[in-house]
């Protein structure tokens, strides 16, 4: 059955296992992370989802929002004297959007249904392990170039090794300067190992980029905190 979850419509995308800090100042936001506080909705738990492309300015219905999101943690929160908040949230489970409510809360309100992963396994092959070890492999590989294209060596650190195969892809591309629509296609791959594949070859190509263009992005910590600008 669906579930009801508050919304946060966002220029971005959050993806499951990372992390996203948050500047709250709209008024229907800030009664959000107040509720989230108190107790008032259960769980502090809220949905992150990518704004789609519209001509509207205020979201009415479902069209307008992307179809798969991430349900994120309220972890931090900090008021500040003016009633902002800063806070810090974690992405969990992935859903999709089935509807939206924009008359009964301050805020958006969704009936969202959660969306697994299918299980990191290989059909048919023998030998599955070597063959998720060399993702894995190519993956952190193709992290790693990023990251020394674009940043300086105190910049950024490796995801652990022993991290499962079904976060990785995530943490790999949480902190790297990807388009909305590549984030988001992470985000709706329901395959691990076809996911570990993907951030690979984004990362790669974005690495390219930067090499070829002689160009570099702001540090991590800069990044998340412009996505993040409510």
């Amino acid at each position: 059955m669906p579930e009801t979850l508050p919304l946060f419509p966002l220029q971005t995308v959050l993806l499951p296992g990372t992390t996203l800090p948050l500047h709250i100042f709209e008024p229907r936001y800030r009664q959000l992370t107040v509720d989230l506080i108190t107790g008032a909705l259960p769980d502090k738990r809220f949905g992150v989802v990518a704004l789609a492309p519209s001509h509207e300015a205020e979201i009415t219905s479902r069209d307008q929002l992307r179809e798969i999101g991430c349900a994120a943690l309220l972890r931090q929160a900090k008021r500040l004297p003016d009633g902002r908040f800063d806070i810090v949230t974690a992405g969990e489970r992935r859903f999709r959007l089935l509807a939206v409510d924009s008359s009964s809360a301050p805020y958006l309100m969704g009936a969202v249904e959660w969306v697994p992963d299918t299980p990191a396994v290989i059909p048919g092959q023998r030998d599955a392990q070597s063959t998720i070890n060399s993702l894995i492999g190519a993956a952190r590989s193709a992290y790693r170039r990023y990251c020394q294209a674009a940043w300086q060596q105190g910049d950024w650190d490796e995801p652990a090794e022993d991290v499962a195969v079904e976060t990785l892809a995530h943490l790999l591309a949480t902190d790297c300067l990807l388009p909305l629509e590549d984030r988001q296609r992470l985000l709706e791959e329901t395959r691990p190992l076809h996911r570990l594949r993907l951030a690979g070859r984004l990362l790669n190509r974005e690495a390219g980029i930067l090499a070829t263009l002689r160009a570099v992005p702001a540090p991590p910590a800069e990044l998340r905190h412009h996505a993040s600008r409510n």
